[in-house]
């Protein structure tokens, strides 16, 4: 095949059909407008490049479609060309994201955008979002708008500030009741609620697993929780590498209950000791910590059987 034709192929035919195609299924609540998250039972694949691209989270392989096809199907180049061949023309169920028009807002920086918008209050529609869907307490989220943390998006959602080792905003985490994105042109680093000086690091996916956290044992004071956006970007690791190293911290793995959480989970351990700080993994009964703080809503047995073990005696809650 002429290397013209196989860059046509390579124009043609999309990760998403690929996996679709090996029963892959679409993920809508973990995917942004940038990143499609595709699952077959504990495999995961995120498609990125407008389909052009792809990774996979939970190993260090990626590439264009070819590459994905190798990866699935253990398949030569040559009978991965005849595979992707056979998906010309082949449409998908789920999104094909397309390119947005020009938003002007991009000619914007990151920290004037921030200072655009109001922090949420009382009765706003983000802190509505906030207390009444996601179960966060007024007391967390008066505390982290005193810290600088959040923000109204549109429609609602929530803007979440990601900061550096400066405490100098470099993005935001996007979420609503239906949508999940990240600042256009800002930088995963770390959102970071609590003292920065805090020695108990715990580190959870996304800033509102990091608040309901907090939420879940009452925002301890001697505690920093930390959130890396729902992945593992190399700013993240310096970031985190630098907390595990400074002299006593407790690096907390609370990443979620699933296949993702337990690599990133793997990963702090090895951070732990390649710094030689002290390691805890800490995971919630359901599958991140805001399903669980939902759950905690209606004192149920099983928060009160992981409270019982996780917590100190004066924050466990009361029984009966």
């Amino acid at each position: 095949m002429e290397k013209h034709q196989i860059e046509d192929l390579r124009e043609r035919v999309t990760c998403a059909a690929v996996l679709e195609e090996a029963g892959f299924a679409f993920d809508p609540r973990e995917s942004t407008r940038r990143a499609l998250k595709f699952r077959r039972a504990a495999q995961i694949v995120i498609v990125i490049h407008e389909g052009r691209g792809w990774f996979d989270p939970l190993s260090d392989a990626k590439g264009d479609v070819f590459a994905l096809v190798a990866h699935l199907h253990g398949e030569s180049f040559p009978e991965a060309l005849d595979r992707v061949a056979g998906l010309v023309g082949v449409t998908t169920s789920g999104p094909v994201w397309r390119r947005p028009r020009r938003d002007v807002t991009t000619d914007v920086s990151i920290a004037e955008r921030w200072k655009a918008r109001r922090a949420p209050w009382p009765g706003s529609t983000t802190w509505r979002y906030l207390r009444d869907e996601r179960g966060l307490s007024e007391l967390v989220l008066r505390a982290a708008i005193r810290q600088d943390l959040l923000r109204e998006g549109p429609k609602g959602s929530m803007w979440a500030a990601y900061t550096d080792d400066d405490g100098v905003l470099v993005g935001w985490e996007e979420r609503g009741s239906r949508w999940r994105g990240f600042s256009t042109g800002g930088e995963k680093v770390l959102f970071r609620f609590g003292s920065a000086g805090a020695l108990r690091v715990c580190v959870t996916e996304a800033a509102i697993d990091a608040m309901s956290l907090a939420d879940l044992e009452g925002a301890r004071p001697d505690s920093l929780y930390v959130a890396t956006g729902g992945g593992w970007s190399p700013a993240t690791e310096i970031a985190l590498h630098r907390l595990a190293s400074r002299p006593e911290t407790l690096l907390v793995a609370a990443t979620d209950a699933d296949a993702q959480g337990e690599i990133y989970a793997e990963r702090l351990r090895t951070m732990a000791e390649e710094t030689g700080c002290r390691r805890l993994r800490l995971s919630p009964v359901q599958r991140d910590w805001n399903l669980m703080l939902q759950e905690k809503k209606g004192r149920g047995e099983r928060w009160e059987e992981w409270a019982e073990g996780a917590l100190p005696p004066d924050r466990r809650p009361p029984r009966g």
